[in-house]
């Protein structure tokens, strides 16, 4: 069976958020579209907001899907709050709207990741899955504890539906425990290091660092071989199929060509996209 190994490891930088005060980010995926297919780019969001001026609001999105996981806190939104363990994916398609407006005092940490559609799903209609902590499939074996979000991994399946093929899985690993996943060979993969340490191979990932697996054609099985550090380990692995379809980005938006964003913005100052909150019950899924 191929053996999983890493090609790259790196430690994102701390930035100001958009947010303001209170407000960290991590832009955790880099190194341009070609390489992370169909990752187009994944935010950490450290939120310690203490005021009661509201933060953020609505925005556009199209031809992408957002995928979110709060990893530790609460984030106490306007119209729709996530508390530790919460995993939604909006699937933005043919354009919808989405509000995040935090109005009072919120301390969370969040994933939120764009992932890129097919080229023949760019523009579904919208939809917002909603999988709650309490509803995730787990596997707890001795040493070894595992969330799946998306996808099947270890013998479980999340009930998450998907354009793009994608796994996303939380590990917490007891010290020096020793473990393997498989996943396709030709699923594009990396992991982010929570906390603790991790070792693949004779390559060490410590605590907020990145690191990609190598990829390959084969439309077949590969093996993850790791070992937790003296410590323990908590990280995420998120692999997925790549489109192999170039997307043009602008803005809120992902499209084929730039004349797909131009008629976008159009469509949002237009009044013609539908807030998401107002989409019909088949179009909300809550498990």
């Amino acid at each position: 069976m191929i053996q999983r190994s890493v090609t790259k490891i790196y430690t994102p930088p701390n930035e100001r958020g958009f947010l303001g005060g209170g407000h960290i980010a991590r832009s955790v995926v880099t190194g341009g579209f070609s390489q992370t297919d169909p990752f187009i780019f994944l935010m950490d969001d450290m939120l310690d907001k203490k005021d009661h001026d509201p933060a953020g609001g609505p925005h556009p999105h199209a031809g992408f899907e957002t995928v979110s996981l709060l990893i530790d806190g609460e984030i106490k939104e306007r119209l729709e709050s996530m508390k530790k363990g919460d995993f939604q994916l909006m699937t933005a398609g043919s354009g919808t709207i989405h509000t995040e407006t935090i109005d009072g005092p919120t301390k969370g940490r969040l994933f939120q990741m764009w992932l890129s559609l097919p080229k023949v799903n760019r523009w579904v209609t919208p939809r917002l899955q909603i999988l709650p902590a309490e509803r995730v499939p787990t596997l707890n074996q001795e040493g070894v504890q595992l969330r799946l979000y998306s996808g099947s991994l270890a013998g479980i399946h999340s009930p998450v539906q998907n354009y793009t093929p994608l796994i996303v899985a939380e590990f917490e690993l007891h010290p020096s425990v020793a473990y393997s996943v498989q996943f396709p060979a030709d699923y594009n993969a990396f992991l982010y290091v929570i906390s603790g340490s991790l070792k693949i191979g004779t390559q060490t990932i410590n605590q907020d660092q990145v690191a990609w697996l190598d990829l390959f054609k084969e439309e077949t099985a590969s093996e993850l071989r790791m070992q937790a550090g003296e410590a323990g380990v908590r990280f995420v692995l998120y692999a997925a199929k790549p489109t192999h379809d170039a997307i043009v980005s602008h803005g809120p938006f992902i499209a084929n060509t730039p004349e797909e964003i131009k008629d976008l913005y159009s469509q949002y100052r237009s009044g013609n996209l539908q807030h998401i909150a107002a989409a019909s019950d088949a179009q909300k899924l809550i498990y």
